[in-house]
């Protein structure tokens, strides 16, 4: 009988799975996997004041996360941390940057970075939960 749990945390052993298990299926088809997890970080001194963490794989990479402590904010971080990643993985044999946002977080501020909205979906209940997905190709 097979038995599903429920885990609080990624182990290092189920992300390593994962990603034998995604490497296999890439070779089975022909595709480089490229995968890449990635974290950059902006400190002021020794204090973190902002973060951006993804992943890169196929011919894509994926914003999973951006943050800006709120005081730090407008002191153009976030852009500098978009821009971080781009250049980070231009000319690597990606082909755009992905993400989603939501209406009430900042999709005007990823239009203004050069991203585009590629969907919206709207949310019934409540259009502050309309969720963005934007690209920006390379």
């Amino acid at each position: 009988m097979i038995n599903i749990e429920h885990k609080e945390e990624l182990e290092k052993k189920f992300s390593d799975l994962i990603g034998k298990e995604f490497d296999k299926l890439a070779i089975k088809n022909n595709i480089e996997q490229n995968y890449n997890i990635f974290t950059f970080v902006a400190k002021e001194d020794d204090k973190i004041v902002g973060i951006i963490t993804g992943n890169a794989y196929y011919k894509e990479v994926h914003v999973s996360g951006l943050i800006v402590l709120e005081e730090y904010r407008h002191k153009h971080i976030g852009s500098r941390l978009l821009e971080t990643v781009y250049e980070h993985f231009k000319n690597k044999g990606y082909e755009h940057i992905n993400l989603t946002t939501y209406r009430f977080q900042a999709p005007e501020f990823y239009k203004k970075y050069g991203y585009e909205v590629e969907f919206i979906r709207n949310n019934k209940q409540d259009p502050k939960l309309d969720k963005f997905y934007l690209v920006k190709y390379f």
